[in-house]
């Protein structure tokens, strides 16, 4: 019996043992997934937390280094402030409360802190405070942006006005507000504190562009559907005269004429120029409407034009032209020759997707609006005479750290020799198209980015911060 009650314990032993060792062997697949779960939860926190690539925006530069800049990234703005901190939660209805039908707090809406964004920026005009103003066509209301705070207030349809499609924007020496709109086919004139103090009817169609001659007191519209630039009294607002013909539905292409024009600008001499939109020029008149000049030729490349809207005039009288179809902005002079340019398709900082307005304070700061990012992008002009500081600086600099003149005696007559080492100054350069079979030499423009830097010791011309070899 003994015997037999120690064969059953043993028997109980390795089942027991065996059994443990079962669960054992089913239990490792449950704790090895487990652990890789883990890992994998780990990992995807890594990839989370990982740090996205940062742009430093403080380089980016037209043209690139090593020529001196004559264009600087800032900024961008798309909107009012978002708030994304957590809310608190608000206390649950009482029963009292849901018989009455009143509202929580979280169910109040106010449309004054609702946060707009840009949808579809158009016009733009600064005030005398710096204050940049954005008509969004979209939205149906005036952005007016602080550039130092960001803070951000609305011109509103439906309630600080009313909108039906707001295209152009300008501002006089009073800080008086003109506003274009397309679908109601009027101007409309807000004061300092925005209330409508006044509106320009007559004669119009399709207001679009504005701009304001703060010396000879003209308000200038452009008016796309008539093909034409109305000429207004800036104080009275009485029509004056009308530039262009109108009736021909944007066939026409005759010098003075417009096919759908878009924009105007005007210099310090009371000059105007006006993107003639569908003719892919822009076209000069003086005060009087007089036609003196036009530029431009229909390209997908720098230096032409494919549907030119937005146009300013900088300090120095350079002419910049915001180009929809290539989403550029190209600089020209006078003669319409290009000085340098920005841009190209994308969202990145000084890329664009259909740029339309472009705008130039007195702090020599670039504002332009695109209408697929919704957004305002703030960019720098470097003056001539600031690029001249520049290059004479960096002249100064490389005249220190030139070698000298090494004199020397030779062995044969004992005749002095001088032998001099030269370094090519910064400005003594000059670019060539590169990657396309052929060198084609760049004369008095800047052409594609593509370029490949080649030094000359020979006679350079400076233009626009680069220089250029005499032909």
């Amino acid at each position: 019996m003994q015997q037999t009650s120690t064969t059953l314990t043993r028997r109980h032993r390795w089942s027991a043992t065996l059994a443990l060792l079962l669960a054992l062997t089913m239990a490792s697949p449950v704790l090895a997934d487990g652990d890789k779960k883990k890992k994998k939860k780990t990992a995807t926190t890594e990839q989370k937390s990982a740090p996205k690539p940062q742009i430093d925006i403080s380089k980016l530069v037209w043209p690139s280094p090593p020529s001196i800049p004559r264009v600087r990234y800032l900024n961008y703005f798309a909107g009012v402030k978002i708030d994304y901190t957590a809310q608190t939660k608000s206390k649950k209805k009482s029963w009292m409360d849901r018989l009455a039908g009143t509202q929580s707090e979280s169910e109040k809406f106010n449309i004054k802190d609702f946060p707009f964004q840009l949808l579809g920026p158009y016009g733009i005009a600064i005030d005398s405070k710096g204050l940049v103003y954005v008509a969004d066509q979209k939205v149906g209301a005036v952005f007016i942006f602080n550039t130092e705070t960001r803070d951000v207030r609305l011109i509103r349809n439906g309630y600080e006005a009313h909108f039906g499609l707001i295209n152009g924007l300008a501002i006089d020496d009073d800080d008086r507000l003109f506003v274009s709109d397309g679908k109601m086919r009027r101007v409309l004139i807000f004061d300092t504190k925005h209330e409508v103090i006044g509106q320009i009817s007559e004669a119009l169609m399709d207001p679009v562009g504005l701009a304001i001659d703060k010396q000879n007191r003209f308000l200038y519209v452009v008016d796309t559907q008539l093909d034409q630039v109305i000429v207004y009294d800036a104080d009275t607002l009485k029509l004056l005269r009308r530039i262009g013909t109108t009736g021909k539905n944007h066939w026409l292409t005759t010098p003075g004429d417009f096919g759908a024009p878009s924009n105007v600008a005007v210099d310090k001499e009371g000059n105007i120029y006006v993107t003639d939109t569908m003719n892919n020029r822009v076209e000069i008149f003086d005060a009087d409407g007089n036609f003196l000049g036009q530029f431009g030729k229909h390209g997908d490349g720098p230096g032409y034009l494919a549907r030119p809207k937005g146009i300013a005039i900088d300090c120095d009288g350079h002419i910049w032209i915001a180009d929809s179809y290539q989403d550029r902005v190209q600089v020209f002079n006078r003669e319409g020759q290009l000085l340098t340019y920005l841009g190209g398709h994308g969202h990145f900082p000084g890329q664009f997707e259909d740029v339309i307005g472009i705008a130039i304070d007195k702090q020599n700061r670039v504002f332009t609006t695109e209408q697929y990012p919704g957004r305002m992008q703030v960019f720098r002009y470097v003056t001539d005479s600031e690029a001249e500081a520049e290059k004479s600086r960096r002249e100064a600099e490389q005249g220190k750290t030139a070698p000298k003149a090494v004199d020397s005696t030779s062995q044969k007559g004992g005749e002095r020799v001088q032998q001099q080492s030269y370094t090519t100054p910064q400005a003594e350069r000059e670019f060539w198209l590169a990657g396309r079979g052929r060198n084609v030499a760049v004369h008095k423009r800047l052409a594609d980015p593509w370029l490949v830097e080649v030094d000359f010791s020979n006679e350079t011309e400076v233009t626009f911060g680069n220089t250029y070899r005499r032909f």
